[in-house]
């Protein structure tokens, strides 16, 4: 294994191994720490873990751990891989856990780059914009657990870490990767936030990264590492076998953002809404809706994507930890009661409730198909089972159809 990448929820993890497979690395995501050894065809492993809401030392903890297996695996270079709106508070994650793989690591310096403009991300003058608006006024600010409400990454950086954070601005990574790697050796700051508004700069970057420990940012800082090995005459080349999957579908949604929240409205099919009342009062169960949803034709949606009131009201009434948690165990049970009902396309819309149901239906490892849409490819979870997880802000309006038709081998 030549790179080594620690991914904070699953649908980011997805979003990696699909950037590093399109771009030439045999690549597998692993669902948490693997016990045993990797396949010695893989040339990039990406651990998949549910640590960008935790507490920060759980998450320093788990991270560390994930980052000595894959250094046992012969790993080279580390990518450290958050949201591409740096989903984060205050006090962490992303901060601590990259000062930590760095002390770890003996990395002298660190790319901090969560941009990804196919999907609108871009970093510029070391602030994150999601399309034309900052992340702050993006919708971002809404989130129910990590609201954005500052879009300057060097200032949000820095409350996080006990070190400065520097910076590398888009008129040095304009000039190419020399000039960006010399910036990055004169900087006195460890982790460093770098520009990027096109792939060319994310490209330059990657370039830039070639021989570095640690980099960190979101799927899109991955594209020009692969040919860093590929160059050195390291790569196998790509290896292809997807296949699509017959079966039963259904689509289950925990995402509050503006684009979870369009698609909601966009579906077609039979449509059944989880509230955070209900699901207090203990009104609806797994059971229940997952028999609602097999006994559905077409693709049925179950969903508990609230407008930013109404999630501020059930937080201000229940707790927003206590909802978050009620809300991850229902999808995680009813997506149980699912395939245990012969569902083998499964669709999840959400960070959080992507990782709960990844972790209830407990597959050792995931398979890397197609791409669906920029950042959510096909994932094969075991021999009946395929699985689309989006992260909130992907995908466009027909997203649900799109993903369950790609699943099923339309493409």
């Amino acid at each position: 294994m030549l790179l080594g990448c620690i991914g904070d929820d699953f649908t980011g993890a997805g979003d990696l191994g699909n950037t590093l497979v399109k771009a030439g690395m045999r690549t597998v995501q692993y669902v948490g720490v693997p016990d045993g050894p990797a396949a010695p065809e893989v040339e990039a492993g990406v651990v998949a873990l549910k640590s960008r809401s935790i507490p920060v030392d759980e998450a320093v903890q788990i991270s560390l751990a994930a980052l000595d297996w894959l250094l046992a695996q012969g790993c080279e270079q580390i990518l450290f891989k958050y949201c591409s709106t740096f989903d984060s508070t205050p006090d962490g994650n992303i901060g601590p856990v990259a000062e930590a793989l760095a002390d770890r690591l003996g990395a002298e310096h660190a790319i901090v780059c969560p941009a990804f403009p196919a999907t609108g991300r871009s970093v510029y003058q070391g602030h994150l914009f999601v399309n034309d608006r900052l992340l702050s006024e993006s919708g971002m600010e809404n989130h129910p657990l990590t609201p954005m409400t500052d879009p300057d990454l060097r200032r949000w950086l820095a409350h996080q870490v006990t070190g400065a954070v520097g910076h590398v601005p888009a008129s040095v990574v304009f000039e190419g990767a020399q000039a960006i790697r010399a910036r990055l050796e004169a900087e006195p700051a460890r982790l460093v936030v770098c520009d990027a508004i096109r792939d060319a700069d994310l490209l330059a970057l990657g370039a830039a990264a070639d021989g570095l420990k640690l980099v960190t940012g979101g799927s899109g800082i991955a594209m020009g590492l692969p040919e860093n090995f590929n160059r050195a005459g390291r790569l196998a080349g790509k290896a292809t076998g997807w296949h699509g999957q017959a079966g039963a579908a259904a689509v289950l949604s925990g995402s509050c953002s503006n684009a979870t929240r369009a698609q909601v409205e966009r579906h077609a099919g039979p449509r059944y809404e989880i509230t955070a009342e209900a699901l207090m009062a203990d009104e609806v169960s797994a059971g229940q809706i997952a028999d609602w949803a097999l006994s559905q034709d077409g693709l049925p949606l179950i969903y508990s994507s609230a407008t930013p009131d109404v999630v501020r009201v059930a937080k201000e009434r229940f707790g927003a930890e206590v909802v978050a948690a009620r809300v991850e165990a229902f999808f995680a049970e009813t997506a149980q009661a699912l395939v245990a009902g012969g569902v083998t396309r499964l669709i999840t819309a959400g960070g959080e409730t992507s990782g709960a149901v990844v972790e209830a239906l407990a597959p050792s490892a995931l398979v890397i198909g197609p791409e669906i849409a920029p950042g959510v490819p096909c994932l094969r979870a075991g021999p009946d089972l395929v699985l689309a997880l989006k992260s909130g802000n992907f995908g466009g309006p027909d997203f649900f159809a799109e993903a369950d038709a790609m699943l099923e081998g339309a493409a």
